[in-house]
């Protein structure tokens, strides 16, 4: 079933300025006047029946999508579709298909985008989806442009953008995320993560079992909460950046940590390394605690803190 709602938006008062504005216009040279709010909205919900264990995936574009749970057997995906005017909303093309336990969603770009770009004004076109989802699901994401945020999921998560930041929160599965260009924020999260970026810090808290976290430019911090035991190898690794990794009093791994320009530091007694704790230094290998995979932290430009939480 499809409900569309149509609201309308006038921007009568910028385009008055722009107008009564054109000496200063014009005299700045190469100024040009960007207005990104669209001036057309349009929703449209897609219901899907459903087990405890859906598959979902989520395509658009250009925006943002958001994944939250509920108690429904069913998968709700609302659709906001933005433009210029009708026209160039009824060109976006929402596709959706089901097979099986597997349900997708996609929003198309138009084949002909429409854009006002007399007197410095621009309209893109853009479809955000919000999927309500239940708790068990597996959810997979991809947008060209925008953020994507899922809270409250369990099953294994694949998300991914060329440009936006990710934010994950109270997701117990394993999930690998990717975006060129944003931040990634991973709060009280299980399981195995592969989080990277091109261009963004990455953040992480929760109890997970293997960690894979990579950023070409950005810090990275860790914070393994009372709990948490390593079952594979963990890895983080910037090429520019500091990174700091908080974990509790007990916890056990084999140290491999180098800093190409910054120092090394920790508040744990490492066994085999030759400096005391404390000490600054460009490495450290050695044994925490009572050992286990290998902690490796790699950084090309900064420093490197492995302190408890």
């Amino acid at each position: 079933m499809t409900h569309s709602v149509h609201v309308y938006s006038v921007m009568t008062r910028t385009l008055r300025l722009a107008f009564a504005m054109p000496v200063l216009a014009a005299s700045v040279a190469g100024c040009t006047i960007q207005m990104d709010a669209q001036a057309f909205i349009e929703r449209e919900e897609k219901r899907f029946p459903a087990g405890e264990t859906p598959e979902v995936r989520l395509t658009t574009f250009d925006g943002s999508v958001q994944v939250r749970p509920w108690d429904r057997a069913e998968v709700l995906v609302e659709v906001e579709k933005r433009g210029q005017d009708k026209e160039a909303v009824d060109e976006v093309d929402v596709q959706a298909e089901v097979e099986g336990n597997r349900i997708s969603v996609e929003a198309r770009r138009p084949t002909s985008e429409r854009r006002i770009i007399g007197l410095g004004v621009h309209h893109s076109t853009s479809a955000k989806l919000i999927a309500s989802v239940p708790r068990g699901a597996s959810v997979s994401v991809m947008t060209r442009d925008g953020s994507i945020a899922v809270e409250r999921v369990d099953g294994p998560l694949e998300l991914r953008t060329d440009d936006g930041s990710v934010r994950v929160s109270e997701a117990a599965g394993d999930m690998t995320i990717v975006t060129r260009d944003g931040s990634i924020t991973l709060e009280r999260v299980a399981g195995r993560v592969d989080a990277r970026t091109g261009d963004g810090s990455i953040r992480l808290n929760g109890t997970p079992k293997g960690v894979l976290l990579e950023s070409r430019d950005g810090s990275i911090g860790v914070r393994a909460e009372r709990g948490t035991t390593m079952t594979d190898e963990w890895s983080l690794r910037t090429g520019d950046g500091s990174v700091v990794v908080e974990v509790p009093e007990d916890f056990g791994a084999e140290i491999d940590a180098e800093t190409r320009d910054g120092s090394v530091r920790t508040d744990f007694e490492i066994e085999g390394a030759s400096d005391r704790r404390g000490e600054d230094r460009r490495r450290l290998k050695g044994r925490l605690g009572s050992g286990g995979p290998v902690l490796r932290i790699r950084t090309g430009d900064g420093s490197i803190r492995i302190r408890t939480s």
